[in-house]
């Protein structure tokens, strides 16, 4: 079918005003294309493997999981309205076929590919929507799942506030919360499965579910990170339509006060989206097909283009200009 499409293009090259009409399309497609990059540099001492999922409803990115060995750093692209989740899965082992599993963070799939699945707890969080409400994207580092390592988002906009949690909570960890050998530290909710720590039955709200004194030690080391579900106000940012970079064991802590690049807090009419609480599931098939037709549509006119070029360098005279 594409190889139809080109040559049915190729053929409306003889026509002077085709072709224009057909360059203006080209020209218009790409300026469509306006995605997000994130980065994602890992200054551990040992090899991260960040997984990567998807929210319900958009497309998969290009990876749902790879390796990143220290000091490394690799890019990602997503497209605009986009959302879901990263996270690092640390003490991994993986065989050449990239068969294995990871001893914290791990996303079942038994690959180095997490295939739409998300971290198994406990796991310290990114989370973002692209986009969201008045276009702007929303961003936070949660540990409502429980943490494993230390984590720093940066927008690319200076304005922009950083956050994350740059302490080694694994050490300061209680007995009770403790996972992975001491690789991880558990939450409340998770450990006990209490309503209250989960904020689900009757505390399934704001004003019955409150701090815990295990959330509250996450909060004290890492106050710009979500501690609990309704943790919104200190620890969920905004940012216009910019890049980022998701550094794992930053050498560098934004303080809870005033980070290098601002640290103001959301007002009330950024908070009324709370998207980034929700459930990310697996994106459907029907995002697959989203994304590879994308793909397809980007590739088709790079080849078109190519065409286009090779084209006019054959005539004596410009088309466009008889």
């Amino acid at each position: 079918m594409a190889y139809f499409q080109l040559r049915m293009s190729l053929l409306l090259l003889t026509s002077p005003t085709s072709l224009a009409v057909l360059l203006l399309s080209f020209f218009q497609g790409w300026a469509g294309v306006d995605a997000i990059t994130f980065t994602f540099t890992n200054r551990c001492a040992d090899t991260v493997w960040p997984g990567l999922l998807s929210g319900s409803g958009t497309p998969p990115l290009e990876t749902t999981g790879f390796a990143l060995s220290p000091g490394s750093s690799r890019s990602i692209y997503a497209p605009p309205g986009w959302s879901g989740r990263f996270w690092g899965r640390s003490g991994c082992d993986f065989s050449s076929s990239g068969k294995g599993s990871c001893a914290t963070g791990d996303c079942g799939s038994g690959e180095i590919e997490c295939h739409g699945a998300g971290a198994t707890p406990p796991a310290t969080l990114a989370e973002f929507t692209l986009d969201g409400a008045d276009g702007k994207d929303f961003y936070d580092v949660s540990l409502v799942d429980g943490y494993n390592l230390p984590m720093l988002v940066q927008a690319a906009v200076a304005d922009c506030p950083d956050t994350g949690c740059l302490v080694d909570l694994n050490e300061r960890c209680p007995s009770e919360l403790r996972a992975g050998d001491g690789r991880a530290c558990r939450s409340a909710c998770e450990a006990f499965g209490r309503p209250d720590y989960c904020c689900n039955g009757a505390y399934g709200n704001p004003d019955t579910c409150h701090p815990s004194q295990y959330s509250q030690l996450f909060k004290s080391a890492c106050p710009k990170s979500y501690s609990y579900a309704y943790d919104d106000a200190t620890s969920t940012f905004t940012c216009n339509h910019t890049d980022y970079t998701i550094t794992f064991c930053p050498r560098s802590s934004p303080s809870s006060g005033n980070s290098k690049n601002g640290s103001r807090r959301p007002s009330h009419e950024q908070l009324e989206d709370d998207v980034w609480l929700a459930s990310l599931k697996a994106s459907s098939g029907a995002g697959t097909m989203i994304t590879a037709s994308w793909l397809v549509s980007v590739v088709f006119q790079a080849i078109f283009a190519i065409a286009v070029v090779i084209l006019l360098s054959q005539q004596e005279h410009p088309v466009l200009l008889s």
